[in-house]
């Protein structure tokens, strides 16, 4: 798998992150957490906007190895929805579909 084969983030609603601006403008997004759903591990609360202005966000790493989409810890979803989770963390995939 090449850079340019990374499953790109289609979506974000989290407003609370840094890189969501009409879109996630982070280069690349990890995955991550242990139990219950897959987190967003690039997630910042930061009023300040960052990233690269003209950027589609990619997955980066998984280190979810209990999905479905997750081989050798990359992601072979066709693409990736963030969006605010049901538990503690702020940002999860919405993605996440456990094996």
């Amino acid at each position: 798998m090449t850079t340019t084969e990374m499953p790109a983030v289609s979506e974000c609603t989290v407003t609370g992150c840094s890189y969501n601006h009409d879109g996630c403008h982070a280069y690349a997004i990890t995955i991550s957490g242990t139990n219950g759903a897959a987190d967003c591990g690039t997630f910042i609360p930061l009023s300040r906007k960052g990233g690269l202005e003209k950027v589609v966000a990619q997955v980066g790493a998984c280190s979810r190895s209990d999905c479905r989409f997750n081989a050798e810890l990359e992601c072979t979803a066709s693409g990736v929805r963030v969006g605010p989770g049901a538990d503690a963390h702020p940002a999860n995939c919405l993605t996440y579909s456990p094996v």
